[in-house]
């Protein structure tokens, strides 16, 4: 049985355009609040953290609405299709309400294009593995993670290539470029991926259902107590990452004053030093352990973000330091997830991966506010002591956990080491 590569590279053009969009989100839109708008740190990350807010109750609804319906088109498809067009349409306002300095139409317009995104995100990462056999489905993420990579450097490109310089340049160009990509992606997707015809394929030679170990009532005391470690530990390296990564570009603009999208050069470093380093972790983490290669992921993460906070201006170097944080964050997205599951081996392992998005998601909630406080009463130069602050504690966690840690074993295909589950 072997992966059918080029379909799954078509299945992978939604996940593709949607890994674009955020990219593009956590980028400029922040901007766009405090140039345009003038809001305070604060109210930006109140703001910015209404994406995750809502993806706690989004996806989870349209990813059980698509397993129920049945269209002539298929059961994901009605999902994407509808949810691109939408993003594509309330995508467009926010550009025009930027310029006409227009708030209201610049929330609404914002709250309707994450509505549409959560429409559709479920929905397109479903489809994989529903067209998939499940032999082949961690080859097959593989692909789908690489695709989603591909969707974020390109709109890193772009906004190097279409942001204008100034305090409020015109971000259309940058925003057409975006939606036109998700359009071209979810048409060439439509048209090549026959889902029902395909999925009537997959039930003729593929059971796909999964009579899994039943759920035990209970935990060992010491097995919970690694799980609740593990998972304070996800909340609290989620908490450092997803504060620089939301507030970089205006920290980038507002300390090191790089302007013209030049903060993006470091951002595309880390994504692309991430997407190599997949293989050699996969290696390393088959030797060492999970615990051993996250601890390590971690540590560097901390290293890092205590060396950007001593940069009072942009220096090359930081290149490099964002090279290492690509690095360390693969390490620990990687392992930490599966060690999630190998402590769910012997109960529910659905209910442990609602878990582990659960504490990832509510993290990605929590730090924007928090920080954006930071930012806006204290100082902007409290963004990488903040990062540094979590990372620590989540090295400490990631510390008392004593399960989970069997060591994976080699990979067959150099390719299973790209499958995560980020």
């Amino acid at each position: 049985m072997k992966l059918n590569y080029k379909r799954t590279v078509l299945i992978g053009m939604a996940f593709l355009s949607i890994c674009a969009f955020w990219q593009m989100y956590d980028n400029i839109i922040p901007l766009i609040l405090k140039n345009t708008f003038h809001l305070g740190e604060t109210v930006t990350g109140a703001i910015m953290a209404a994406d995750n807010i809502l993806a706690l109750f989004l996806l989870p609804l349209f990813g059980s609405l698509s397993d129920r319906i049945n269209t002539p088109a298929g059961k994901r498809m009605p999902f994407i299709l509808a949810g691109t067009g939408l993003a594509f349409i309330f995508l467009l306002l926010l550009p025009a309400a930027d310029r006409r300095g227009s708030l209201i139409l610049f929330i609404t317009a914002l709250f309707l294009v994450l509505i549409s995104m959560g429409l559709y995100r479920s929905p397109a990462v479903a489809l994989m593995p529903d067209l998939t056999p499940k032999p082949l489905r961690s080859k097959g993420n593989a692909i789908i993670n690489l695709m989603g990579a591909v969707g974020g450097v390109y709109a890193l490109i772009m906004i190097r290539l279409l942001v204008g310089s100034g305090t409020t340049p015109d971000y259309f160009p940058l925003f057409l470029s975006v939606g036109l990509l998700m359009l071209a992606c979810v048409a060439l997707l439509f048209f090549t991926v026959p889902e029902k015809k395909l999925r009537a394929q997959m039930s003729e030679k593929d059971e796909t259902i999964d009579n899994g170990p039943a759920a035990t009532s209970q935990l060992p005391q010491g097995v919970k107590r690694s799980l609740i470690f593990i998972l304070l530990s996800v909340a609290l390296w989620y908490i450092a990452y997803n504060a620089v990564t939301t507030a970089f570009s205006r920290y980038a603009t507002h300390v090191w004053g790089l302007e013209n999208g030049g903060y993006a050069n470091c951002l595309m470093v880390a994504t692309v030093a991430a997407i190599i380093s997949y293989i050699p972790i996969g290696a390393l983490s088959s030797r060492i352990g999970r615990k051993r290669t996250i601890l390590i992921g971690v540590a560097l993460l901390t290293f890092c973000y205590l060396c950007a906070s001593f940069y009072t201006t942009y220096h090359v170097t930081m290149n490099l330091f964002f090279g290492i944080i690509g690095f360390a964050w693969a390490a620990i997205n990687v392992n930490s997830f599966p060690m999630v599951v190998e402590i769910s081996a012997n109960g529910d392992v659905g209910k442990y991966t609602g878990y582990y998005y659960t504490f990832s998601m509510a993290a990605q909630v929590v730090t924007p506010i928090l920080s954006g406080f930071l930012l806006e009463h204290v100082s902007y130069r409290t963004l990488f002591p903040y990062a540094v602050v979590f990372s620590v504690l989540a090295f400490c966690t990631m510390l008392m956990v004593k399960h989970g840690d069997s060591k994976p074993e080699r990979k067959k295909d150099m390719l299973e080491n790209f499958d995560v589950d980020d």
